[in-house]
């Protein structure tokens, strides 16, 4: 996996302040691969909780690893109770790795 510890924890602590002390964040895509290099941060929250308004949370969990990070590419995710399985989600969660 393709990120130090201090941007795990970074990551989690957004997924945390944003989400919820029970959100979940998977990495997936390229970033999981210590082999290739470069790549955007391909990222999946889940909350078991349903969210009045999921793009304006997703909007804040942007901001929050832009902060954190600094100015990168991200792909981010985000699936609360109601949101409908998609098979990318369903790729990222077999194919990625839970931070």
């Amino acid at each position: 996996m393709r990120l130090t510890s201090d941007q795990v924890q970074a990551i989690k602590m957004a997924a945390r302040h944003v989400l919820g002390e029970d959100a979940h964040v998977t990495l997936f895509g390229s970033r999981v691969s210590d082999q290739l290099r470069g790549g955007d941060l391909d990222l999946l929250f889940e909350t078991p909780h349903t969210l009045e308004n999921r793009l304006a949370m997703q909007d804040q969990l942007y901001v929050a690893l832009i902060r954190q990070l600094g100015d990168r590419k991200i792909d981010l995710l985000l699936k609360d109770a109601h949101t409908p399985e998609a098979p990318v989600m369903r790729v990222a969660r077999e194919t990625g790795v839970r931070l």
